[in-house]
């Protein structure tokens, strides 16, 4: 197996805690003591190691490190204390300190051989049978095991803790994903079908497929995938589902069709659209046209159901992950919508999928960050460690404010999912929630990618390899922004929550946003800032006021800038929230000021700039297409 970076903490050396404390300073002023005992330190191993004391044309350089995941993340900690009751920390905190162990130990060198041993098909045994069987490695199987125990899932609909019990299960996906081999992608897939099932009230012919997907018995538990992309991709599924469904003489249906894109296609069971065809064999088009299916994927004897697996995906990053294109020919299925009503009800999952795809975003934001904060600490460079270089350390500042605001974005959204899930939301918060799921998916998906990005230069060249195992936060970050929907389509389901809302839903925005930054206006080193996002929630205001009376061709060219707009403004909101909280240190302070010195609201100074003006798509086309020859 490759020397991943990512191995667990191992030092040959007595000097190793002093390391651990300078992971703990506030300062650098402990990096020149520490570099005189790295030094003294590489003498004695390479005394030890015959491969290091044979030098010529080896590099070296310590590898950075991570330990308890959550012991680490002082802000996850910090928001867990200032934001559950009491006795629900007191519960929750043990448990997390736990997993975050259990990560370190055993789910981050699984992870590891998920990577290195990436799935694949075979698809005829010896004597010429067609058996389509994915192969997974050891690995990948004990992390379903693994997801079960923890009950990554069913920790959600448990509700041990009321409302509060989505926190505790993102908080543990957060610690789970970064480590698991990307099985993280399964579990988003089984909780949105748990929720699907559980908004249809569980009929009766799903209480078992409820039962085991939600359950912590590793020997019962069953994964879900989400098969809605077909030859045409992308995620029009009203244009582009082809597959269709004949109802058979017992009420169950028999799907054929094309699935191009299936992610954890091993999974037990799935959810698919499909149009139902009539007695003349014809379907009706369009979203009215689409029912949802719920199918197994294997029958009593354990061969497939009616599916053909063409080919695994050959893919840039999430490599330990099966995704097959399939041939439903014949696969029988149960219809779990009204008929023509599967759009909508997929609407719960895609919800809590998008939620799974940002928690995915900041957790890998902050693994990168844990990596890189370890290295500035080992990395000598000019004749100092990189903690020493005031710039390296003002861009190591940047990324780790970007993703505080990302991971508060999250867990808000993730909270008021609880609320909503156990009857406490308000319609207020229903608003939020509609509004803030594609706004944040968006949002913390590009930041994901642009700090891995950053995360690589931390490292220089070995950033560049893929021994080095940090590549992977980069190919596996890249994802993020396609899946669940594009940053576009994401930015027009914003303005469709806004149209269907009548704008209720951007009221409730503005609403919370003042009584969420109301303490802040109290403390003397947040005030100026709280006063910046005030200034921007008035430019935003001011928008949306011209956005509604210039129309929709306007309101389409800016949806992008007014999604990110909503972000940075609410991640304001949220940071000067918890900056103002009793249990909040001068660290969260200068978090949420740093935060607010950006441009809160890009799409002011774009619509400034003349970016909305009504010629603006034809200058956009001229740029575009300037010396692509003319097709007329």
């Amino acid at each position: 197996m490759p020397p991943y970076m990512f191995a667990n903490r191992a030092f040959c050396f007595s000097s190793c805690n002093a390391w651990c404390r300078v992971l703990r300073c506030r300062g650098i002023v402990a990096c020149a003591k520490m570099r005189n005992q790295r030094r003294n330190a590489a003498d004695f191993c390479t005394t030890r190691n015959p491969r290091r004391a044979c030098s010529d044309g080896i590099l070296f350089q310590e590898q950075p490190q991570i330990g308890n995941p959550y012991l680490e993340d002082a802000l996850l900690r910090g928001y867990l204390k200032s934001h559950l009751p009491a006795q629900v920390f007191a519960e929750v905190n043990p448990d997390l300190e736990r997993f975050g162990a259990l990560v370190k130990d055993e789910i981050d060198p699984l992870g590891r051989e998920c990577e290195s041993q990436p799935p694949w098909l075979l698809q005829f045994d010896a004597w010429g049978r067609r058996v389509d069987e994915i192969v997974t490695c050891a690995a990948w199987k004990r992390m379903k095991e693994i997801s079960a125990e923890e009950g990554l899932v069913a920790e959600a609909y448990e509700r041990k803790h009321s409302n509060w019990s989505r926190i505790h299960q993102m908080a543990k996906v957060y610690l789970f994903t970064p480590a698991s081999g990307f099985f993280s992608c399964p579990v988003a897939m089984t909780d949105g079908a748990a929720k699907v099932i559980e908004s249809l009230g569980i009929p009766k012919y799903l209480e078992e497929a409820y039962a085991r997907l939600t359950s912590r018995d590793a020997g019962r538990f069953w994964t879900s995938g989400q098969w809605m992309t077909e030859r045409k991709g992308g995620s029009d599924v009203a244009g582009g589902t082809e597959t269709v469904a004949q109802e058979l003489p017992d009420g169950t249906y028999a799907l054929r069709g094309f699935k191009w894109f299936t992610s954890a296609a091993d999974s037990d069971v799935t959810l698919t659209l499909a149009r139902i065809a009539a007695a003349n064999g014809q379907v009706e088009e369009g979203t009215r046209g689409l029912s949802l299916f719920y199918v197994k994927l294997r029958d009593e004897e354990g061969n497939l159901n009616g599916i053909q697996i063409q080919r695994l995906k050959e893919k840039l990053g999430t490599r330990q992950l099966p995704t097959a294109e399939l041939y439903l020919d014949g696969a029988t299925a149960q219809r779990i919508s009204k008929e023509g009503r599967g759009v909508a009800a997929i609407a719960a999952m895609l919800t809590v999928t998008r939620v799974h795809n940002a928690v995915t975003a900041v957790a890998g934001m902050r693994r990168a960050i844990l990596l890189a904060r370890d290295y500035a600490v080992k990395r000598e460079a000019f004749g100092k460690c990189l903690a020493e270089h005031p710039l390296h350390m003002r861009t190591l500042a940047r990324m780790e404010v970007e993703a505080r605001g990302a991971f508060l974005l999250t867990m808000e959204t993730a909270r008021i999912l609880g609320m909503q899930e156990t009857q406490k939301a308000t319609e207020e918060d229903r608003l939020m929630l509609r509004l803030l799921t594609p706004v944040v998916k968006l949002y913390t998906a590009k930041q994901a990618v642009a700090i891995a990005s950053e995360a690589l230069e931390c490292f220089g060249g070995q950033g560049f390899m893929e021994d080095t195992g940090l590549a992977i936060l980069l190919r596996d970050a890249q994802v993020l922004p396609i899946w669940e929907g594009t940053t576009n389509v994401l930015s027009l389901d914003v303005l469709r929550s806004l149209a269907k809302s009548r704008g209720k839903a951007l009221d409730a925005f503005f609403a919370a946003a003042q009584a969420k930054m109301e303490p802040a206006l109290g403390v003397t080193e947040l005030e100026p800032s709280a006063q910046m996002v005030h200034e921007a929630l008035r430019k935003l205001r001011n928008f949306a006021r011209e956005m509604a009376l210039k129309g929709e061709f306007t309101a389409q060219m800016a949806a992008r800038d007014f999604a990110f707009t909503l972000a940075r403004i609410y991640g304001g909101v949220l940071l000067l929230e918890h900056a103002a909280h009793c249990d909040a240190t001068t660290v969260d302070a200068y978090a949420a000021q740093r935060w607010c010195r950006q441009d809160l609201c890009p799409i002011d100074a774009a619509n400034e700039g003349g970016s909305y003006a009504m010629n603006a798509v034809s200058r956009d086309a001229d740029l575009v297409f300037d010396g692509w020859p003319d097709p007329r």
